[in-house]
């Protein structure tokens, strides 16, 4: 079996460094190319979410009132990866996210982390740009109808996709 994990995460601001949170983490695995499972939740960190962040995302504190805890979603991520390597699209951003949240509450972070950024400018450079969607857009036509941008599993389920297309190009 030949498992990886495609992540997302939506944060308070763009910087751990500047008190920056994950609020919402979507999570793809794939085995032998098929998605067999999804994980997804918003998180209530308790964090206020910058005027910035929410603009690309539009979490709302609001939308987080309900939510779980990191404490009771981090340990549930740490089982559903297990010791999959983990891709993300610009993932030193991702990366950076999730290994601050499991160092918080002394979780394990040893897995390797790949980044479909990397690979789509090494192996599309001709695009305009390399965000998610343009690389999505290039790949297959357009983005699914019923996305929405800038949400954790939306952008993982597509990350995905870039992935295993990206793998198979030469």
């Amino acid at each position: 079996m030949n498992r990886i994990v495609i992540v997302d995460t939506e944060t308070t601001g763009l910087s751990v460094k500047n008190g920056g949170r994950v609020i919402e983490i979507g999570a793809v695995a794939l085995e032998n190319g098929l998605i067999v499972a999804e994980l997804t939740t918003l998180i209530n960190t308790g964090a206020v979410i910058s005027y910035g962040a929410f603009r690309v995302h539009g979490i709302s504190q609001q939308m987080l009132t309900d939510k779980p805890t990191p404490e009771d979603v981090w340990p549930e991520f740490v089982e559903f990866v297990g010791d999959s390597p983990l891709v993300a699209h610009n993932a030193p951003f991702d990366r950076a996210f999730v290994q601050h949240e499991l160092c918080l509450l002394g979780l394990p972070t040893a897995n390797n982390w790949h980044c479909t950024l990397m690979h789509a400018r090494r192996k599309l450079p001709r695009l305009s740009n390399h965000r998610l969607e343009t690389v999505y857009s290039h790949l297959f036509g357009g983005l699914p109808k019923d996305v929405q941008r800038h949400r954790a599993l939306d952008d993982a389920r597509m990350a995905a996709r870039v992935w295993m297309e990206l793998q198979q190009k030469t």
